[in-house]
């Protein structure tokens, strides 16, 4: 296994850098490291590290977000308001009901069926929009307008938002009935994450400005904690939801209210550990890709994605309406909110495994979806800012 994960590591490195040098995301390239030394092209990565592969991208995914919320402002996210509520919910709405009346069209499946669908494919993808946007507020781009500020805030809810449903539908699917009962996940999960996160960052503040201690030593107990934030979500039942990405952010959001100095130290701090994460992070999302199934679609599955981005997109100019940011703004963010990664390769192969009528269909789209929309999401984000978004004044140090 040691082996595999320096093989990973170093060609996901080099892979980065080459498209670094090209002026393409660095992304692309750890993507296209772990599809093809996965299982599914040359397979030469050990089953064992593919065995806790989920663990270590969640890992990865719970440092990048940690680094967001130390360096999200509450003031900026009260000066973004509505529109950031919106995007937590809406942009998915309208991609799941996009899907709902084009994939039984265009795939011949039912219409339960493409509801499920629709779920596993409209969650954005944190480990796509939240170092970008990390990377745009370091440059002070969109910031005064909060823009990326925005987009952090809402992808973080979106995936709760998503997965709840996925839930239901394949619930429906599998016996018949809908749990509507388990739609009070959605609100509780928000509100008891929240809570959770805040509670813990300002435990974590206060005990920081009481005991003077080292860098690595804050380092540590702050990753305790959103481990154990996290591990509090996979122990929620029934109504009672909790989202542990989302409590981690809200954790790292009181402790730079409490404690600006610190919070800043540990943002730089989490950006060095970054640098290796994201290999792991992006290169284990490509070695989940089966690209047999993408192979197999043809330009129909391509076809009904392009049909449910547009309808994402219009979800997210729909959020933006009566505020004051401009054409180019709005176009931004309707291009930067659609990338698909993470999400899709956790549960795109659920339904399948639990022998749900067009399972592998299902599939199918969420392999391509993170194919055609993580690399051209990222890729457009990359040109895109610069021409879109106007300069500020820059938020990390």
């Amino acid at each position: 296994m040691l082996l595999s994960l320096g093989i990973l590591l170093l060609v996901g490195f080099l892979a980065g850098e080459v498209f670094r040098k090209l002026k393409l995301p660095p992304l692309v390239g750890m993507l296209l490291t772990g599809i093809f030394l996965g299982p599914y092209v040359l397979n030469v990565l050990d089953g064992d590290l593919l065995s806790i592969s989920a663990d270590l991208r969640k890992i990865a995914l719970i440092v990048i977000l940690a680094r967001a919320g130390l360096n999200l402002d509450l003031a900026d996210l009260k000066k973004v308001g509505r529109p950031a509520l919106l995007l937590c919910f809406l942009p998915a709405t309208f991609e799941i009901v996009g899907m709902t009346i084009f994939a039984p069209m265009i795939l011949n499946i039912t219409t339960l069926q493409a509801m499920v669908l629709g779920t596993v494919v409209a969650a954005v993808s944190p480990a796509v929009i939240v170092p970008t946007m990390l990377k745009i507020m370091e440059e002070g781009y969109g910031t005064d307008q909060s823009i990326p500020q925005m987009l952090l805030a809402g992808a973080s809810v979106d995936d709760v938002f998503v997965i709840v449903l996925f839930t239901s539908f394949t619930g429906l699917a599998k016996t018949g009935t809908f749990s509507a009962i388990g739609l009070l996940q959605i609100p509780t999960a928000i509100v008891l994450g929240v809570l959770g996160g805040v509670l813990l960052g300002y435990i974590l503040a206060k005990i920081f400005k009481r005991f003077p201690m080292e860098d690595m030593a804050k380092l540590l107990l702050t990753l305790a904690g959103a481990f154990f934030l996290v591990s509090v979500e996979a122990h929620a039942t029934g109504i009672i939801g909790f989202s542990g990405l989302l409590a981690i952010m809200a954790m790292g959001i009181t402790m730079k209210k409490i404690h600006d100095g610190v919070a800043l130290t540990l943002s730089r701090t989490y950006g060095k550990i970054w640098f290796i994460a994201q290999i792991l992070l992006f290169a284990l999302v490509g070695a989940e890709v089966d690209v047999r199934y993408a192979m197999e679609s043809g330009l129909t599955v391509v076809l009904l994605l392009a049909l449910v981005l547009v309808t994402r997109m219009m979800g997210v100019y729909c959020c933006t309406l009566y505020t004051k940011l401009n054409k180019k703004e709005r176009l931004f963010s309707m291009i930067a909110y659609t990338p698909k990664a993470t999400v899709q390769a956790a549960i795109g192969g659920i339904p399948l495994a639990m022998g749900l009528p067009g399972g592998k269909t299902i599939l199918t789209v969420a392999v391509v979806s993170i194919l055609l929309t993580a690399p051209l999401g990222a890729f457009a984000i990359d040109r895109m800012y610069k021409k879109c978004l106007r300069k500020g004044k820059s938020l990390l140090s």
